[in-house]
């Protein structure tokens, strides 16, 4: 029965295969050296942030686009099965060992064992081959027990097989299984139920849902089957394949793992499409694990190795692999069969019995080839080494000369086809026979690599250095006029000139932009027809209109093409074209149209083959990574591991000793790490973005005390700049700046104003004391001058006191020894007018004398001069008459006026003769004034009365 479905499937494999197309994708191999892992890759799964997490012999590999890391189990055991949440928590099955790995605090990864959390009976593990997320449930699977837990990573069940499982397929969040000697299991409500028996001996490698209920099985050795509700039949048989794993595409596709013949691609029919192996693309021939990532890439786990291919990427390579060797240069399609020119030959697509296609290098072309020319029938062959034409899959020299850049027909002249040689231009003709050599045109001996006519038949040859040249054919097609063109006539330089055909006119291109003729002035003039969608000076070294009418473009720092909308106006396509720039033929860049929308571009391997309408690409965007950030020192310090989100509510802070930091950051876009550029911002350090750059890392050294926040963002080969990425950090002050430092310093300062103050304030108060030492001082000093002065003022005072005494006791004593002369004169007189009235004898003179006398005493008794003389000593002698009287009240007043003169310091006579009276009674009156002072004998009644 076996043999019925394989030679039936066999037959409808062939009838429904279709020629294969000769371009592989782009695709990069990892080898395990770059990788840094074992060579077997078990599994590959991927994080919306585009981390790429592979199950490897040495452990978990972890890719972020740029660089790669390697995390073991417990046991360095291998790591069989990989799974990530969308919260990044890593589910990894292994040898004897399944749990979890999540990032710490610092970003790093930590694993955490599961196994400890089974019963210690079924510890004793071996493979623990699959793990799978379902909705409710974390499955790990090994060969005798399905191990169920719950969110918690609580295990909820364990499902056991007595006859032990042989694979584990999940679909539609279902656990399916291949148990031994049962057949295809389900694991529904809790418990497996039987699916279909016919596989109890049969390995199954892929299971695949179709639609309700319906499923395509996939065995290793035994073939595919279509399994619908309980009805099995053959869906393709392919034994000599050994299947190892299938996945379905989201392009629809089902790509085929196998373990000796690469990988096979096929649609849902069962028609294959491409036949990827170690002789046309694949480093290793073992696949043992498939994964289609965010970005359509497909990859391939090898037995040795890792490979991406970029299925998604609408350009494919026609190089080695597809049978063509060499540079390309040009390409042809003729009657369904595509021909290609390289420095080679010309290879052209043959198709072989069972419709795939091969190259075969067309005989009689090896060498150098231009350009490949379709002509009225004739496909004719630019040939270093001359003309050729190709007939019955052969080419034949034309007779002519060598070194044959390009072909065109002569315009008004449809049979004439003209030649752009090394050396001038050259005719040939066509004839119902073939070809044959005309002439070469005289007048011309420039090189002719790039020439057209314009609608007047002059013909436009532009020479890569020199300038361009209008040649003008004459009457006889012998001979060319000439006229040069160059700076003189408007174009910027002689270099770089180039002209096209785009919309039925010729376009001048130069370093300056596009330009156009201008026949009445006879000169080149700006031409704006590019200016929406090239700057001005953007020089264009290809240009080629399709049949479309769009406009690919081969650019000085760019490619791609002005698709033409149905308005007449252009779309262009630029960015996913940036890969290939680095790919192109350097020698003489070339676009070949194939058919309208799709051309390919010459290569320095082969060429690129581009369709417009295969154009879904997006490229894909994702987050700029911080993936890394180190203390940098004598030995870097790792203080964030970059596995998780980075919160800046959590900062970590940095001591100010080790302020030196380094960042690397990375984007997850597949093959894109060397064409990676970055832009990078320290916050709290620099004002915004600096330049783009291509180094994945920077550094900052000596930062001071003070939050940071460092934002990095990256820009892919297509020019997308993804979402930045941040990472907050402090940096503490240093000892001496800190909080408590600045306390301390505040305590210092407030103690040291305290000091401050308190040796301000002794200073003030010793300064004071000074002062007031030096005041009282001053005040003493002037105290004492003022005592010495008022001593000399008093003394000054007394001297004039004493003067005034001493004037007044002169007045004092004038006056008295004047009323003494006067009494005493006038007693004399007295007493000579009593001797007179004595002697005379004349009464009358007698009575005369006696009335003179009687006037005499009676003006010595009423003499005031006592009263005067009182006033004037108790000025002199203060007040003494007055203290003198208060104090001896029983003095009469002639003992007063005893004492006064005795104060005056006047003898006994002076004193009797102002009292009047007798020595002797002068005498007698001291006598008893003294009785009344009551004074002994021995005490000085003068010095008593000077001293009172």
């Amino acid at each position: 029965m076996r043999t019925v479905y394989l030679l039936s499937f066999l037959l409808l494999l062939t009838s429904a295969a279709q020629p294969q197309s000769l371009d592989l994708p782009f695709s990069r191999y990892y080898s395990s050296q770059e990788y840094q892992g074992g060579i077997q890759n078990y599994a590959i799964t991927q994080h919306a942030s585009g981390l790429l997490y592979i199950a490897n012999n040495y452990g978990l590999l972890v890719h972020d686009g740029t660089t790669w890391r390697r995390y073991s189990l417990p046991n360095s055991s291998k790591v069989r099965h990989v799974q990530v949440s969308e919260n990044g928590t890593i589910y990894v099955s292994g040898q004897g060992e399944f749990g979890t790995f999540t990032a710490a605090d610092n970003g790093e990864l930590r694993y955490q064992s599961l196994k400890d959390s089974l019963p210690e009976n079924f510890q004793n593990l071996e493979e623990v081959w699959k793990v799978f997320l379902g909705n409710e449930n974390i499955y790990f699977c090994t060969s005798d027990r399905v191990f169920a837990f719950d969110q918690s990573l609580r295990l909820s069940s364990a499902h056991e097989s007595q006859s032990g499982f042989e694979s584990f397929h999940f679909v539609n969040k279902t656990l399916f299984v291949n148990e031994r000697g049962t057949g295809l299991k389900k694991l529904d409500n809790g418990s497996f139920s039987l699916v279909s028996p016919e596989f109890s001996d049969r390995l199954v490698t892929g299971l695949l849902p179709t639609g309700a209920n319906k499923y395509l099985i996939f065995t290793r050795d035994d073939g595919i089957y279509e399994l619908t509700g309980g009805s099995l039949k053959p869906w393709m048989e392919m034994p000599e394949l050994s299947i190892n794993a299938v996945l379905r595409l989201s392009n629809g596709q089902i790509a085929i793992a196998t373990q000796l013949s690469g990988l096979v691609l096929t649609d849902m029919e069962g028609r294959q499409l491409m036949h990827m192996d170690k002789d046309n693309g694949l480093n290793n021939n073992s696949i043992v694990s498939l994964f289609e990532d965010l970005s359509g890439n497909l990859w391939l786990g090898h037995n040795n190795g890792l490979s991406m291919l970029q299925l998604s990427y609408p350009f494919g390579k026609i190089n080695q692999y597809s049978g063509l060797t060499g540079t390309g240069y040009h390409a042809i399609v003729e009657q369904e069969s595509m021909y290609l020119a390289t420095n080679n030959g010309v290879f052209a697509q043959q198709r072989r019995a069972d419709g795939s296609s091969h190259m075969e290098l067309i005989p009689n072309t090896n060498g150098q080839v231009y350009q490949i020319k379709s002509i009225m029938g004739r496909l004719m062959v630019a040939h270093n080494d001359g003309a050729f034409v190709i007939k019955s899959n052969r080419a034949e020299k034309i007779s002519g000369p060598e070194g044959i850049w390009n072909f065109q027909r002569l315009k008004n002249h449809p049979e004439i086809v003209l030649a752009g040689s090394y050396e001038g231009l050259h005719l040939y003709k066509l004839t119902e026979e073939g070809v044959s050599y005309i002439s070469k045109l005289a007048g011309f001996e420039e090189s002719g690599r790039i020439i057209e006519q314009d609608d007047k038949g002059n013909i436009w040859v532009a020479h890569g250095y020199k300038g361009l040249y209008k040649l003008r054919p004459d009457s006889t097609l012998t001979a060319v006029s000439v006229r040069y063109y160059g700076i003189q006539e408007g174009l910027p330089s002689n270099i770089f000139n180039n002209v096209w055909k785009v919309n039925n006119r010729l376009i001048f291109t130069t370093q300056a932009g596009a330009f156009r003729y201008n026949e009445l002035q006879d000169r080149f003039e700006r031409d704006s027809f590019f200016d929406l969608y090239f700057a001005t000076d953007f020089l264009i070294h290809y240009l080629l209109e399709d049949q479309m009418g769009n406009i690919f473009f081969i650019g000085e720092t760019e490619m791609g093409v002005l698709e033409k909308k149905v308005d007449g106006s252009y779309q262009k396509h630029y960015q996913i074209f940036n890969p290939l720039m680095p790919l192109l033929n350097d020698d003489l860049p070339n676009i070949a149209s194939l058919r309208g929308n799709e051309v390919v571009f010459a290569a320095n391997e082969g060429f690129i083959r581009f369709n417009l309408n295969e154009n879904t690409f997006q490229p894909p965007v994702f987050p700029t990574l911080i993936r890394a950030a180190y203390l940098t020192g004598t030995a870097d310090s790792l203080i964030f591991g970059g596995n998780r989100h980075h919160s800046s509510s959590d900062p970590p802070e940095i001591p100010y000793k080790r302020a030196n930091i380094r960042f690397e950051s990375s984007n997850a876009s597949p093959n894109n790490e060397n064409e990676l550029s970055y832009q990078y911002w320290l916050e709290g350090f620099e004002e915004d973005y600096g330049e783009w750059t291509d180094k994945p890392e920077k550094a900052y050294t000596n930062l001071r005390e003070g939050s940071y926040v460092f934002h990095s963002k990256s820009r892919n080969i297509y020019g997308a700049i993804s979402p930045e990425a941040s990472f907050a950090f402090k940096v503490l002050p240093p000892w001496y700046r800190n909080k408590l430092a600045y306390l301390t310093y505040a305590m210092l300062l407030l103690s040291g104003l305290l000091l401050a103050y308190r040796i301000v304030e002794k200073r003030y108060q010793k300064k004071t004391l000074q002062i007031r030492t030096a005041s009282r001082v001053a005040i003493e000093a002037k105290e004492s001058e003022l005592k010495t002065s008022q001593r000399e003022i008093e003394k000054l005072r007394m001297e004039k006191l004493k003067q005034a005494i001493q004037l007044k006791n002169k007045e004092l004593a004038s006056a008295t020894m004047h009323l003494i002369t006067k009494n005493g004169f006038i007693d004399h007189v007295r007493n000579n007018l009593n001797a007179i009235t004595k002697k005379s004898r004349n009464q009358e003179v007698k009575q005369e004398i006696q009335k003179v006398i009687k006037t005499i005493e009676k003006n010595m008794a009423g003499d005031k001069d006592w009263e005067q003389f009182e006033i004037h000593f108790d000025q002199v002698h203060g007040d003494f008459m007055g203290r003198f009287k208060k104090e001896f009240g029983n003095l009469s007043p002639q003992e007063i006026k005893l004492s006064a003169y005795l104060r005056m310091n006047l003898s006994t006579k002076e004193i009797a003769y102002l009292m009047n009276i007798s020595v002797r009674g002068v005498e007698i009156a001291r006598y008893r004034l003294r009785k009344k002072l009551d004074l002994e004998r021995s005490d000085n009644l003068q010095e008593f009365i000077l001293k009172y």
